[in-house]
């Protein structure tokens, strides 16, 4: 893969746009994190073309963001179904940050039907950045991106 920004390995965005850089793609996973499993949910929520949504899926597979797994309705043939990998499963922080991104920076008069919360309690939860070792909590306007040689 690689085909982001000349394949540079080293950059861990890069990496991570190579498999979720397509549009649609951090759509299906969203959905997938509120329980979407099936092609036709995916299409049904997202309205998503089918060879877009099939080839959406497939890099998502192969990525290792979903799993395929066979499953057989009663009465109908074999089909596919999408499960999340750990590796997707992460990927809840990436899309809470982003929509704490968009809420600030894109307000929208509607109120959205997706919210990420703690599961025991139900409390809203928000993406904050917090150090390695003392776990301490940093302030967005204290964060700073550094690029090495």
């Amino acid at each position: 893969m690689l085909g982001i920004l000349g394949g540079d390995e080293r950059c861990p965005i890069a990496r991570s746009l190579d498999v979720l850089g397509e549009k649609w793609t951090l759509m299906i996973v969203r959905d997938a994190l509120a329980g979407s499993t099936r092609f036709s949910q995916f299409q049904q929520s997202l309205g998503v073309p089918r060879e877009v949504l099939t080839a959406r899926l497939g890099s998502l597979v192969e990525g290792g963001v979903l799993e395929r797994h066979a499953y057989k309705p009663d009465g109908g043939r074999v089909r596919d179904e999408y499960v999340l990998t750990e590796a997707g499963r992460d990927l809840s922080l990436v899309l809470l940050a982003l929509g704490g991104w968009a809420d600030r920076h894109r307000p929208s008069e509607r109120t959205s039907d997706l919210r990420f919360v703690e599961a025991t309690t139900g409390e809203p939860v928000e993406a904050v950045a917090v150090t390695r070792s003392g776990h301490r909590r940093v302030a967005l306007d204290a964060l700073e991106a550094v690029m090495e040689d």
